[in-house]
């Protein structure tokens, strides 16, 4: 599916003034791309990552790029639900406005390994700690005029299967798998919660974006730190045909401030199989449509985490 945008890019943006937009992993790729392009935009954006001095860095290579910008940073690790907690608690307890939420950090193809709370480490990070910190803000976003989600997902999700049997990866590892597993789930995640919003009469609108073949430092990790023979070649063919982390971030941009969008999209390039290009609202393989599967996929986070949907939250 695509739509009547032939170029939608950074003169698309509009004025995003008053706007507050947390983006998770927004101290590199294209998560700080994007907070660059928000910035610019005249939005405030915090960035969250689990780094102290990353960003610190991002947020001054921000300032130093744009002088007017409102950038500032807080400490997440989406790999630990009480460092999720935390930020979560934070944000309830000063108020802080919300316009727009940004789940784009992940880890991509790591040897088996696991998150503080036990959970295989790439479902853990990609998946349920955005569960677990997206419905923790919720009440928050309720508040704000025009509310979004964006959840950022991978077009690895057409190689992704859930696999409930062994979500935590106890019987059997294959990092690819498992990263096109979390990546599905990022789909899945936004179909029901979609769904789920739209029964409560919530304005809250939940979209979901991907950049396409994007030169970034995921290929790098995945192969420093295992998958090295799928890691090199990633890392030779993305130098060779990969578009800049700013293409990438632009399907992140439009999901987050398009006032078209309905809620429920999938926004990627329109280009070469979805792998570059501007961006436009696109196809999802059908396991990412698969209502049953997301229904499950969300009690069963529910259940790991701890963290349960509660409509009565929503209402400001």
């Amino acid at each position: 599916m695509t739509d009547i945008h032939v170029r939608w890019d950074a003169a698309q943006i509009g004025d995003q003034s008053g706007r507050n937009i947390l983006i998770t992993g927004g101290n590199s790729g294209i998560g700080l791309e994007a907070a660059k392009y928000l910035c610019a935009a005249g939005a405030r954006v915090t960035i969250a990552c689990r780094n102290q001095e990353k960003a610190q860095a991002a947020c001054a290579d921000i300032q130093q790029q744009i002088p007017h910008a409102h950038i500032d940073y807080q400490l997440l690790d989406l790999a630990d639900l009480a460092s999720v907690q935390q930020l979560v608690e934070h944000y309830q307890q000063h108020d802080l406005p919300l316009d727009v939420l940004i789940d784009n950090a992940g880890v991509m193809m790591t040897p088996k390994s696991r998150t503080a709370d036990g959970f295989e480490l790439q479902f853990g990070t990609n998946h349920l700690g955005h569960f677990a910190l997206t419905l923790g803000l919720l009440p928050l976003l309720s508040k704000a005029k025009d509310p979004r989600i964006v959840v950022v997902s991978s077009h690895m999700h057409l190689m992704g299967r859930m696999d409930f049997d062994n979500l935590n990866a106890e019987k059997h590892y294959n990092p690819v798998q498992a990263y096109a597993q979390s990546k599905l789930a990022n789909l899945l995640f936004v179909l029901e919660l979609q769904r789920r919003l739209r029964e409560a009469d919530s304005p809250i609108r939940v979209a979901a974006a991907h950049p396409g073949y994007c030169n970034t430092e995921l290929q790098e990790r995945a192969r420093d730190r295992g998958a090295k023979i799928i890691g090199n070649a990633m890392v030779l063919s993305a130098r060779l045909f990969a578009q800049s982390p700013q293409m990438g971030a632009l399907p992140t941009v439009r999901a987050a401030v398009d006032p078209s969008l309905a809620g429920g999209e999938y926004v990627g390039p329109r280009s070469f199989g979805g792998t570059r290009g501007y961006p436009s609202i696109v196809w999802r393989a059908p396991q990412a449509r698969d209502e049953k599967a997301a229904r499950e996929l969300w009690d069963r986070s529910e259940e790991l985490t701890q963290i349960y949907w509660d409509p009565a939250r929503l209402t400001p």
